[in-house]
């Protein structure tokens, strides 16, 4: 079952998350994204990454909470269209 970012990584893109993930499949360009998406096709779920994050803003699947389960198709649409779904992230969270 693969991990989610959510509501609480959009601005925060401390990286310690991509630094952590043994497989590389923590996605944030540099300027361009405002949170980091985790490439559901990629993570082993491994969950290395659920306590580097400071903010607490990873869950599996599972555990979405129900406010947050939109975060599973803005991250479908990150890996296929990138500008749509930096698009439905919202501006503040």
């Amino acid at each position: 079952m693969p991990f989610y970012t959510t509501s609480r990584c959009v601005g925060e893109l401390n990286r310690m998350c991509v630094d952590v993930c043994p497989v590389q499949c923590i996605h944030a360009e540099e300027g361009v994204d405002r949170m980091a998406f985790i490439d559901p096709g990629a993570c082993i779920d491994c969950a290395a990454c659920v306590p580097a994050c400071p903010v607490s803003a990873i869950f599996a699947e599972a555990d979405l909470p129900p406010a947050e389960r939109s975060f599973i198709q803005v991250t479908a649409l990150y890996f296929t269209d990138r500008a749509a779904a930096r698009a439905r992230v919202p501006a503040t969270a």
